[in-house]
């Protein structure tokens, strides 16, 4: 008991309950306990997300609820938190907690296996004929805003019926586009592929055939979300992502609807509600659960959900919430590679390690953030627009560390990985201009071509 007490009777915690500041009460007991967020919300049957708005004062902790759950999830006196003796039976919400382990069938093992492999994700290219352009020349600067801007915002075109197949197909070749980093073709064939998608599913009449139709759709949807975001156009990355939610539903597809919300939590996190996405993201991760024992596209969308979750509690400043969704991505990632081999859901460890170098540098910490990269190696990344990626995010970690030469690198192999990727990124035109001023600007090689090809004014 002594030893107990000696947590909580402090006088730090004293000065924050006299204050009335009862989440940072329970954050100093928390860490003083050795307990994670994790940790906490399954002994107090609260959400990560909800518990850390709490202690962070971005919510009110004024419910004699939640109080009472925290005082006894704590072993602490209840009048710590500003509350009377507690009654003979103590309420707690029904509401679950949203992250807890992998649930798995009764007859599969549960060791983890201590391999860490690089998946190859969907590395083929698949053609579709008539609704990609040919590529653009080798330097081209096409802009694709106005053609996204008519298909997302003008009034739908009609357009040619088109076969489930067909459009399966389709879309899957605009996700490889995607992924090699082919963003001004990519957004040249949109359009199109929207139009077909909307034609297919207005003119389905079979339950499955709409149901399907519906998937493609949000699929459709999330990567021009994606490909909006990469642009730096927020409101044609919010109209994407919603109609994707939309579309997902329809489909009653759990995987789609994971990724749609996925989508839909980014633009929400880049419109400055960032609470609101971890929610999103948290409950979504909860509805998937009982089902990640059927295969690997339900811990895919799992794991991606919670690398995004863990970005976005960087990206606000919560160092504890995203430590402990990236770990839990990390345990994800584990069951796809032992459990799902071949598997070509494009997650896994690999994912994961790119994430960890994004949270280490949104945090600020420029040598944590290189360290993480350093044990990745770029070579071994299949997909293009990830190592574009990672160079783009080393590159940034290196500006942050005020070290020119290695950022400037950086940002020659993410060019080298995906021309587009530097292309359109106004982060990476903003660190560009600030090489120009630099200093040692001279002593950097062909630094104000680079800048002229990524559209950075050069005066």
């Amino acid at each position: 008991m002594d030893q107990d007490r000696a947590i909580w009777d402090t006088r730090a915690v004293r000065v924050a309950a006299a204050s009335g500041d009862y989440g940072a009460v329970v954050r100093a007991i928390r860490r003083a306990n050795n307990l994670t967020l994790a940790d906490l919300a399954r002994h107090s049957n609260y959400s990560i997300s909800t518990l850390s708005r709490l202690e962070r004062g971005k919510q009110q902790l004024t419910d004699v609820r939640i109080l009472r759950a925290l005082a006894a999830a704590l072993r602490i006196p209840p009048e710590l938190l500003g509350l009377a003796d507690p009654p003979p039976h103590l309420m707690q919400p029904s509401r679950p907690a949203a992250i807890v382990g992998v649930t798995r069938a009764p007859d599969e093992e549960t060791e983890p296996m201590r391999r860490r492999t690089l998946l190859t994700g969907l590395a083929g290219t698949v053609t579709a004929i008539g609704v990609f352009p040919p590529p653009t020349a080798a330097g081209a600067t096409t802009d694709p805003l106005p053609l996204l801007e008519r298909a997302l915002l003008a009034p739908p075109s009609h357009t040619s019926l088109v076969g489930l197949p067909s459009l399966g197909h389709q879309v899957a070749a605009a996700r490889s586009m995607f992924d090699r980093g082919h963003y001004t073709e990519l957004a040249s064939g949109l359009p199109r592929l929207l139009s077909a998608a909307t034609t297919t599913r207005a003119t389905s009449t079979r339950s499955d055939d709409i149901a399907e139709a519906d998937k493609l759709l949000a699929h459709a949807y999330v990567l021009t979300s994606r490909l909006s975001v990469k642009l730096s156009h927020d409101q044609l990355a919010w109209t994407a992502a919603d109609r994707a939610v939309q579309a997902a539903h329809l489909s009653h597809d759990l995987p789609t609807r994971a990724i749609a919300h996925r989508s839909w939590a980014i633009v929400l996190r880049r419109s400055g509600f960032s609470d609101t996405a971890t929610q999103l993201i948290l409950d979504t991760a909860a509805s998937l659960q009982p089902k990640l024992h059927q295969g690997a596209p339900y811990l895919a969308a799992y794991g991606a959900l919670l690398c995004t979750a863990a970005y976005t509690a960087a990206a606000d400043g919560d160092r504890d919430l995203a430590g402990t969704l990236i770990a839990e991505a990390t345990n994800a990632t584990t069951h796809i590679n032992r459990d799902h081999p071949g598997h070509t859901t494009g997650f896994g460890l690999g994912s994961v390690g790119l994430y960890q170098v994004s949270i280490a540098r949104v945090l600020g910490d420029c040598g944590a953030a290189i360290d993480a990269a350093r044990r990745i190696d770029p070579a071994t990344i299949p997909l293009a627009e990830s190592r574009a990626r990672y160079w783009s995010d080393v590159a940034r970690a290196f500006h942050q560390w005020g070290k020119p030469e290695q950022c400037y690198r950086a940002l020659r192999a993410a060019e080298q990985a995906a021309p587009d990727e530097v292309r359109y990124r106004k982060p990476i035109q903003k660190i560009t201009a600030e090489l120009l001023k630099h200093s040692e600007a001279t002593t950097l090689p062909g630094l104000r071509s680079f800048a002229q090809r990524t559209g950075t004014r050069t005066r």
